[in-house]
């Protein structure tokens, strides 16, 4: 799209009034994907060891002993102390609640994995999002700038080397994951960046710290803590639970309200760094702070599913296919298709081999690698946006 259409569409949209930005074609995508992820759910409840009718899966999900009881339903989501102690300052009552075995079933062990599962790629596909605005690439995403990469390397020497401080795996991962794309953002730099420089420079480095992960499967003595790194460098949902669930929704709920919020400073860094300057902007520090939201998003994904390659490379495409560049549309259609994409691929996973169940990362990783094959065909200029 060029600058003018897109200084056009941005005029429109302020010409449209407060709501002029939602059109027929968001409502469309954000709709379609709700469904997806709602199909997604109504499977992963269904099917698992212990067999139960759809029926009986549904009741379980709606069933009022939850959702009547902000004891059960709270406990879930902020954890069984939080809540007690919040429910007891508020004078409310936090005696036990019975529920049946599918309700703990279901909400136990089903029903976390569909909501990881929303999160990680709500917050895959907006990092992406944000990586392509600001390099200006569209081949940028996390798992190709390395950020991925080192995240992960971090979260592996957590886990083999400091297994005591698995706790602070999100923070870890951030940290991981802005030293990496700081050492790609200084690779590429030569009186500024270019695509194929970063797109190079991301290669490389992804490369060394995937050498580096797997040299610290020697130092593991325990298999498990082995086959535990294996599930991270795949991408994998398999055994998520509400602990997964608590430890990265305050961190996506906080990436996403800054994507919504710093959607302007997006559109106007896809005008062209000059006209950035010209209309007071300050380039280099927007561009690492919009790369800070990007980071904490992608890590907040790899602390708790691992390296899930290619959602934030092909969700921002089809939804920019879809809504156009405008970043207030594109932000809140990655939000709603990123789950939609992941979940549907943990479908995937979880049934192509039933009973065994492989990883989510190995099915993106087949759908992302044919169409990145399609860019290539596709368009004559591939790199910048």
């Amino acid at each position: 799209m060029s600058s003018d259409t897109r200084t056009g569409t941005a005029v429109g949209t302020r010409a449209g009034g407060r709501f002029g930005w939602l059109d027929r074609s968001l409502v469309s995508l954000v709709v379609g994907s709700a469904l997806i992820v709602l199909g997604g759910a109504l499977v992963q409840v269904s099917f698992g060891a212990y067999s139960m009718t759809i029926g009986q899966a549904w009741n379980a999900v709606f069933d009022p002993a939850v959702w009547t009881n902000p004891q059960v339903l709270l406990g879930f989501f902020v954890g069984e102390e939080a809540t007690t102690a919040f429910l007891s300052a508020v004078g409310l009552s936090t005696a036990s609640v019975d529920l049946s075995k599918e309700s703990l079933i279901v909400w136990n062990i089903r029903l976390p994995r569909v909501v990881v599962g929303v999160l990680v790629g709500m917050n895959l596909a907006v990092s992406g999002a944000i990586f392509q605005a600001v390099t200006r690439n569209e081949l940028a995403s996390p798992y190709i700038l390395g950020v991925s990469s080192g995240a992960g390397l971090v979260i592996l020497l957590t886990l083999v080397v400091f297994s005591g401080m698995t706790a602070f795996l999100p923070l870890f991962a951030a940290l991981g994951g802005t030293v990496a794309f700081l050492i790609v953002y200084g690779i590429a730099w030569k009186n500024g960046t270019s695509p194929v420089r970063l797109v190079l420079a991301g290669v490389i480095v992804s490369t060394v710290f995937g050498s580096l992960q797997t040299g610290l499967y020697l130092l593991a003595d325990d298999i498990s803590v082995v086959q535990s790194a294996i599930a991270w460098t795949t991408g994998s949902l398999t055994g998520t639970d509400w602990e997964q669930v608590r430890m990265a929704l305050p961190w996506t709920v906080l990436s996403m309200l800054l994507s919504l919020v710093a959607s302007r400073q997006l559109n106007v860094l896809l005008l062209g760094e000059k006209t950035a300057k010209s209309l007071g902007m300050s380039v280099e520090r927007v561009r690492f702070a919009l790369s800070g939201i990007a980071i904490l998003a992608a890590s907040a994904a790899i602390a708790v599913a691992g390296i899930v390659g290619f959602v934030g490379l092909i969700v921002p495409h089809m939804v920019r296919n879809i809504v156009g560049s405008d970043y207030k549309r594109l932000v809140i259609g990655c939000i709603f298709a990123g789950p939609a994409l992941l979940v549907a691929a943990d479908v995937g996973a979880r049934l192509a081999l039933s009973p065994a169940q492989i990883p989510v990362g190995i099915v993106t990783g087949l759908v992302g690698g044919p169409y990145f094959l399609y860019l290539m065909r596709k368009k004559e200029r591939l790199g910048e946006i």
